[in-house]
């Protein structure tokens, strides 16, 4: 009698309503005193309490010590780590609850195959679906639909087929899970059919049947499917809500039909759903990609009250647009508004800035971004890392690829390949080369970016080895594999070799030529001295040539003094290009090499006529994490003095070697002394023996420069890093020179 009191005692402490965790400690405690823990009924409630207290420690102790456990006292642990989406724990729990021999029930199944389905486990979802068959339960409605549901999630549709051909009495849910599954894979057909036999056999789709439909479309890059659903929607009389709008103008923006987003607007007016912050959100996105900003910013001005999302697709939507100031201006007003700004403002700002040469500020943001709290993740590192690899930021980019390795992005197929990237544009090929071979999985932009690097650096002889290499792993170049290996031939001077990759594009890869490898053809045949065979195959190309292939023609012009073509040249690209004042310059250039000082003058006269200013030489170099610009003949800069009197230093050294400065790179009709002069403020010049001040002896150097680097400034450098002992890296706009011992990596052929 007494035992009775206490057993009812325990069980009206464990079944209050809400029962706080002391008490079940207390009742536990009583339980294991009274030798009671093999009253089912007493653990089973215990182990609940303890799940819905998140005391899944004390949960898995109370289930262990059941000398003999049944379905239910596993399911009320299951159900609860379920519920509190501790999913690992479900599946650790399935397998012990099978290990004791017991057969899962019709509950316990849709859990096990939700937690494969949330961590995207099929390999544990195709046991857990075969356990099923085996107990008898494959055709239980709620196993059924989960089912479907995992092998929607895991692209598995082939089997999500089977699951929904096999279900007696197919539902809505589970025929539009399988239908989205379709359209987001760009199974037009297949997501069709699966669509129409829900009418016939008496399945009527809703809502969600249509929006997964047309969010799927648009996900698949199905564009004017995603539209053509939308409409066929609407006309068969099923009313398009707040989703349908959200999921169809993405599709209408990357179409750029702005008529028809003129339409949908009008239609979101009208409905009275224009408030929803997902719609003005898109609204702002798709007026963005029509390249309509006065629109976008109209939408924009008419909430009622600022929102995240539509803040975010303002400031892409700006940058897309070129209206770079203006999106870092509405970014820093957010920010200042006290706007709680997530990775998405952060990491859309930081891409604006890398896209478009402010690699400084985007530098700086990220920085920013980091003080404010907020984590970057998978998709900020790729957009970060250009602006390290423009400016030759090695030291930032170091840090963004540790922070990959801390937090386990650096897997990502577009982390690694902006990690190969930034590393060879940082002159550190070895690095892109290490971080390509520590890639558990590779995709063609990962192969591209260490074979345009090996291009990048003139390693022609590895950039065909990794072009090998990559077809026999079984991926297929495409035009941007070619336009690398192109290259990667026109900095050796291998004309043979290129030929023979050039020919085999059409021939056995089915790809027919476009105008970038017509222009690193022209490159390659050029700069080998063959100026008129590049002309000649300029004249039989089958598209128009762009400003990039006479771009290449004339340069080519410039290193060979061809007066004659370099005119032909100009003349097109004066047309295509009147406003780029480098065009004038090299022409100019090949008159000052010949000794036309008139023709010089008549090239700065039309320039001046126009307006147009030659770009100055600048060069980038990055000392103690902070990079510094110099310019062409600045005197500004608070160094210059030491930087010149170092520059003078070491010209004598030259000369006592017999080193004169090859005054013929100063095309300008002044006296030696003065060539001279000119000479000295170059600004790689500069920017080196900055480098040679400012760290310590015997450090690497790593300049960039913003355009080609000329004879005198390239036979400076290599005496500078035999003389001082270091390893200097300068990339301009041609390719890397890795200067050391006295030699470049180029052969000084360049």
């Amino acid at each position: 009698m007494f035992e009775s009191f206490h057993n009812t005692a325990i069980l009206s402490c464990l079944s209050s309503t809400t029962p706080s965790l002391s008490q079940a400690r207390q009742a536990h405690a009583h339980i294991l005193k009274t030798g009671l823990s093999i009253e089912t009924h007493f653990t089973t409630k215990l182990v609940s309490i303890y799940a819905n207290h998140f005391c899944f420690a004390d949960a898995d102790l109370v289930l262990d010590s059941l000398p003999e456990p049944d379905v239910f006292s596993f399911s009320t642990l299951i159900y609860a780590s379920s519920k509190l989406n501790r999913f690992g724990h479900v599946l650790r729990l399935f397998s012990r609850m099978l290990r004791r021999g017991l057969v899962p029930d019709g509950r316990v199944l849709p859990s096990a195959v939700k937690a494969c389905t949330i961590l995207s486990d099929i390999k544990a979802g195709r046991q857990v679906h075969g356990i099923a068959s085996v107990s008898g339960l494959a055709s239980d409605s709620h196993v059924q639909s989960s089912l479907v549901h995992l092998y929607v999630k895991c692209n598995q549709l082939q089997y999500a087929r089977k699951v929904v051909d096999a279900m007696s009495e197919p539902d809505v849910v589970c025929s539009s899970a399988l239908v989205a599954g379709y359209a987001r894979q760009g199974y037009v057909s297949e997501a069709k059919e699966v669509f129409y036999e829900m009418g016939n056999i008496g399945i009527e789709p809703n809502a969600v049947s249509w929006n997964g439909m047309i969010a799927g479309f648009n996900q698949s890059g199905c564009y004017l499917e995603s539209i053509s659903t939308f409409r066929r929607m609407h006309s068969e009389g099923f009313k398009p809500d707040e989703t349908s709008i959200s999921s169809v103008l993405p599709a209408v923006g990357d179409l750029e039909d702005l008529n028809m987003g003129i339409q949908i607007h009008g239609y979101v007016i009208k409905q009275g759903i224009a408030p929803d912050k997902c719609v003005v959100t898109a609204l702002i996105d798709m007026y963005g990609k029509c390249g309509s900003s006065a629109e976008m910013s109209l939408v924009f001005d008419e909430m009622d009250q600022l929102e995240i999302g539509a803040c975010n697709a303002l400031v892409t939507g700006l940058s897309r647009n070129g209206f770079v100031d203006e999106a870092l201006m509405a970014f820093r007003q957010f920010k200042g508004e006290g706007m709680d700004l997530n990775v998405v403002s952060w990491t859309s700002v930081i891409a604006c800035c890398s896209q478009n040469g402010k690699d400084m500020e985007a530098l700086d943001l990220f920085r920013e971004m980091q003080i404010a709290g907020v984590k970057p993740n998978s998709v900020t590192i790729p957009c970060l890392l250009p602006a390290c690899g423009n400016i030759a930021a090695l030291m930032h980019g170091k840090a963004a690829h540790a922070f990959s390795l801390r937090t386990g992005i650096n897997i990502d197929v577009y982390v690694g390949s902006a990690l190969i990237d930034m590393y060879a544009k940082c002159g550190r090929i070895q690095g892109s080369r290490l971080c390509f071979d520590g890639m558990p999985t590779r995709n063609l932009v990962c192969w591209n970016s260490i074979l345009s690097g090996y291009a990048m650096h003139g390693k022609a002889k590895e950039a065909m080895q990794i072009f090998n290499l990559m077809q026999r792993n079984g991926y297929k170049p495409d035009f941007i594999s070619f336009t690398c290996i192109l290259s990667a031939c026109s900095q050796n001077g291998l004309t043979n070799e290129g030929q023979y990759y050039f020919n085999s594009m059409s021939i056995e890869h089915g790809i027919e030529p476009q105008v970038e490898h017509y222009a690193c053809m022209v490159t390659l045949l050029g700069r080998a001295g063959k100026v008129e065979e590049a002309y000649s195959m300029i004249k039989k190309m089958p598209c128009q040539p762009d400003a990039c292939v006479w771009g290449a023609l004339l340069s080519s012009c410039r290193v060979h003094h061809n007066v004659n073509l370099g005119e032909i040249a100009a003349k097109h690209l004066f047309e295509l290009e009147p406003r780029n004042p480098g065009n004038y310059i090299l022409l100019s250039n090949i008159y000052a090499s010949k000794g036309k000082w008139h023709k010089v003058d008549e090239m700065r006269d039309m320039m001046k006529t126009m307006g147009l200013r030659k770009n100055p030489g600048c060069s980038w170099i990055e000392v103690k994490n902070e990079v510094h610009m110099l310019l062409a003949g600045d005197k500004s800069h608070p160094q210059m003095t030491m930087i010149i009197e170092k520059l003078d230093q070491l010209n004598m050294e030259m000369k006592k070697l017999g080193y004169f400065p090859n005054t013929d790179f100063v095309l300008q009709d002044v006296e030696e002394q003065d060539k001279e002069q000119i000479l000295c403020g170059h600004s790689e010049k500069l920017a080196v023996v900055f480098g040679l001040l400012n760290t310590r002896s015997g450090s690497s150097l790593q300049v960039i420069k913003n355009l080609r680097i000329c004879g005198d400034c390239h036979a400076v450098i290599k005496f500078i890093s035999n003389f001082e002992g270091r390893e200097i890296f300068v990339r301009d706009t041609n390719r890397f020179h890795h200067f050391k011992d006295g030699v470049c990596s180029c052969g000084d052929y360049w």
